[in-house]
């Protein structure tokens, strides 16, 4: 068996088909949490805190050049290290949100999985010599 024939057999199985199917739909999936959490959640947040911008959170490890702006980007454009924290706490509540949606779903499916009852298995049906003997015994009783 050739690597390429092997390499067919493996790639059309359902669970790789499955897996592949589950990256695409997590990485768009992502993306979704990411525009909520800093385009919905971390504005709500920053305006509770009196219009605080956490993307703004940093600690300028190095000399910062005369006349640059007070901000990450203009930080990092000017190549001066940067501790961004304010990112690292954005980042750290997406995959908090993001890991308790995908752990509702999860409980969900085992919750689905748990209220289908198993069908109840067919009765068994009396071998003939069996029914015979009852027949038999019946009729005795008359």
């Amino acid at each position: 068996m050739s690597v390429v024939q092997e390499f067919k057999e493996f790639a059309v199985k359902g669970n790789v088909i499955d897996l592949a199917v589950g990256v695409i739909i997590g990485g768009a999936f992502g993306k979704i949490v990411t525009s909520m959490v800093e385009d919905i959640i971390m504005p709500l947040v920053g305006a509770v805190f009196g219009n605080f911008d956490f993307t703004n959170l940093y600690v300028a490890l190095g000399k910062v050049p005369d006349g640059t702006a007070p901000t990450l980007a203009a930080l990092k454009a000017a190549g001066v290290p940067t501790l961004a924290y304010g990112s690292f706490i954005t980042v750290a509540i997406n995959f908090t949100i993001l890991a308790f949606i995908i752990f509702m779903m999860v409980k969900q499916i085992n919750r689905l999985k748990r209220e289908t009852p198993a069908a109840p298995p067919a009765p068994v049906a009396t071998p003939e010599d069996v029914v015979l003997l009852r027949e038999i015994r019946d009729s005795l009783r008359k």
